[in-house]
């Protein structure tokens, strides 16, 4: 601990014109001597207190803003950090004192050191306004760019912890690692404090990923599958969040975190048994910065790997009095994935024999494997759904589409009985790393207002792909999955139509074998129009969404879709199926809207078939070819959308508003 005098703090601010010749500091309300005393350090980790003592530093330090920092103020409005003064920043001291033509020592009011936990709210964004300024947060660290500063602060903040399988850019399979990558630093940028916890993957290929992580020396015991299973903590504070990885020998192996090329691992019930046990415990048992969070939080969990996390909050925690003010909400980012595994595995979770029937799943007499069948399994999705306060899924036409027979995959009837608690948030992209005015990826820049770069964008890519540089020539792309749900077999099936046309095509994916296969027959049989690219590189998926002037997306079902968003961010013009985000996301081009000025950013096409989607592609091509004007315009709608991580977080916090309205669910 520094102890710092007026002297000292006048002497490091000589150059400023003018300052008070009093100081004193408040705390609970009381004036204290003109010694002011700074704590400089951040406490270190320190051993597990008994839960008497953790729940008295709860209650001690209850504001989400639990890096406690000193605040200078400098009349009724105008404060400085002490970080700042710490770190040397004086101008921005400089700039607060002429904003206020200080002339004179005497013209200040006395400085006061307020302590923000002294506040009526504790929350340091009450004393300090949010700025936009800087690179690094108040501990040092690198913020990531696009999604760390936020032109809002809360309203109202929480302690929020996220259960994920997979995050960003840590571990990466599918859009959920995006958004449990971007969500929670924006969310921390506006004042919640935030944990996200995750499997700590140890594969031998990404293991340098988790090398700013430190081990927590936190362990615990935790009980199932026949057996009391240690695990241990790794923690790593960047951007704001606190990113905790659940270490276990399970989660050390080859391959993705779901499976390798054999197919899924068969233990993955107990790997994501062992994360939700873990999540629930690490709030309670890991002093991160020298504070708990305590039990009163909002988690957050993910899919169905998570979905354990309500039914243990309200089967094992709230019955002896733990977590009685916590609330947790599942969200959906894609229902067909439901962890069903066999009904003889619920003895296995550590869970009292009276909840299973929160779990509990019977398949239909067609999906049985044989006929001694019973069909009785458990559902992780089903039980998260049934014991969850909030339900949200990545859209709003994703929230109604599961609850339709055809969307629900066998959960529609519970969701429609919950449908009350069930919203829909589009998820958001990062703004900075996808922007054509800055993009390191690709050939040329390019705005909205100046949209001369796409042309040499367009150019450049036909070049790299060995394609005739034809600017007049409409070059359709598709990025996605070679699955069944990402409809690569109707570009198969509309592929011999549209070459007959005077266009060029591009698809980039992996998966199925037999299209793989399909795509690189396509390049050979049509070698001066279609390129296939069989596999998944992301400088490449930035330069095709810049290069190509329509992306074509005739997904069966999409929950939210980022690939229409990447694209209208760049001027590419995405023609998709009517379903899920993609109906949210995409407006219908018409060029007689207001007034004649035309509307829309798009084309969606309905029902999901080959002539359908043949019939807006042609529709699209022919406005590119004969109607410059109005590709232009819808090009300049399409890019001026706002799809930010920052609408999508002020949309959670309601949800969190929403979810601490009604009591916890307890039975």
């Amino acid at each position: 601990m520094a102890l710092w005098n007026w002297s000292t703090l006048e002497s490091l601010l000589a150059s400023s014109s003018g300052f008070a010749s009093s100081c004193s500091t408040v705390t609970n309300g009381k004036v204290a001597d003109s010694s002011v005393s700074f704590v400089t350090h951040q406490p270190a980790f320190g051993s597990i207190r008994s839960r008497k003592e953790r729940k008295k530093s709860q209650r001690a330090h209850s504001s989400p803003n639990w890096r406690s920092k000193r605040i200078f103020s400098f009349g009724t409005n105008d404060t400085i950090l002490q970080n700042d003064l710490l770190s040397g920043d004086i101008p921005d001291l400089k700039m607060l004192l002429q904003s206020k033509q200080v002339l004179q020592k005497e013209d200040l009011p006395p400085i006061t050191i307020i302590d923000p936990s002294t506040t009526a709210t504790g929350k340091v964004s009450d004393l300090v306004p949010p700025s936009s300024e800087g690179t690094k947060d108040d501990k040092g660290h690198q913020i990531q760019a696009g999604t760390r500063k936020s032109k809002q602060q809360a309203r109202k903040t929480y302690n929020i912890v996220f259960v994920a399988a997979e995050v960003a850019p840590y571990s990466k399979v599918g859009g959920l690692s995006d958004v449990c990558g971007s969500l929670p630093v924006v969310l921390a940028a506006r004042g919640h404090r935030v944990m996200v916890v995750s499997p700590r993957y140890m594969n031998g290929v990404t293991d340098h990923r988790y090398s700013g992580a430190y081990d927590a020396q936190c362990r615990i015991r935790i009980g199932c599958f026949s057996g009391q299973h240690e695990v241990a903590f790794f923690h790593e504070y960047k951007d704001g969040v606190d990113w905790v990885f659940v270490d276990h020998c399970c989660y050390h192996r080859p391959g993705n975190p779901y499976g390798d090329g054999r197919g899924a691992f068969g233990d993955n019930q107990f790997r994501y048994t062992l994360l939700c046990y873990a999540a629930c415990e690490a709030p309670l048992v890991l002093p991160l910065g020298g504070y708990i969070y305590g039990d009163n939080c909002i988690f957050l969990a993910n899919d169905w790997h998570a979905s354990l996390v309500p039914v243990l909050l309200a089967a094992k925690y709230r019955r002896h009095g733990v977590y009685l003010g916590a609330r947790s909400i599942v969200v959906i980012h894609n229902i067909t994935h439901q962890g069903c595994e066999p009904g003889t595995t619920y003895a296995q979770l550590g869970l009292p024999p009276e909840w299973y029937g929160a779990l509990e799943w019977v398949f239909p007499t067609w999906a049985r494997k044989h006929a001694f069948d019973k069909g009785e399994a458990v559902n992780h999705l089903k039980g998260g759904l049934v014991t969850a306060d909030r339900i949200v899924t990545v859209s709003e036409g994703y929230a109604w589409e599961i609850t339709t027979s055809e969307g629900g995959y066998g959960l529609d009837g519970l969701l429609r009985s919950r449908k009350i608690v069930i919203s829909g948030i589009t998820n958001g992209i990062n703004m900075a790393e996808w922007d054509p005015i800055c993009d390191k990826q690709i050939a040329a820049h390019y705005s909205f207002q100046n949209l001369s770069g796409k042309a040499a964008c367009k150019a450049s890519f036909q070049k790299e792909l060995g394609l005739a540089v034809r600017p007049d020539v409409p070059l359709i792309g598709f990025i996605g999955r070679l699955d069944f749900q990402k409809g690569p077999d109707l570009l198969q099936a509309a592929l011999p139509a549209l070459m007959t046309d005077d266009i060029q095509m591009v698809m980039l994916g992996s998966g199925d074998a037999a299209m793989e296969s399909w795509m690189r027959w396509a390049e050979s049989h049509y070698r001066d129009k279609f390129r296939g690219w069989v596999g998944f590189n992301v400088p490449l998926t930035h330069r095709l969404i810049a290069g190509c002037d329509i992306l074509v997306m005739p997904s069966r079902f999409e929950p939210c879709g980022l690939t229409q968003l990447y694209a209208m961010r760049y001027g590419t013009i995405p023609v998709v199926h009517c379903t899920g985000g993609l109906r949210d996301t995409v407006e219908d081009f018409h060029p007689f809207a207001n007034n004649g000025q035309g509307a829309g950013t798009g084309w969606t096409f309905y029902p999901c078939t080959k002539d359908a989607m043949l019939g807006v592609l042609w529709t699209a091509i022919g406005t590119y070819r004969h109607h410059k004007d109005s590709w232009k315009s819808i090009m300049r709608r399409a890019m001026s959308q706002d799809y930010s991580w920052d609408r999508a977080a002020a949309k959670y916090e309601q949800l969190f508003e929403w979810a601490t309205i009604d009591r916890p669910y307890t039975s």
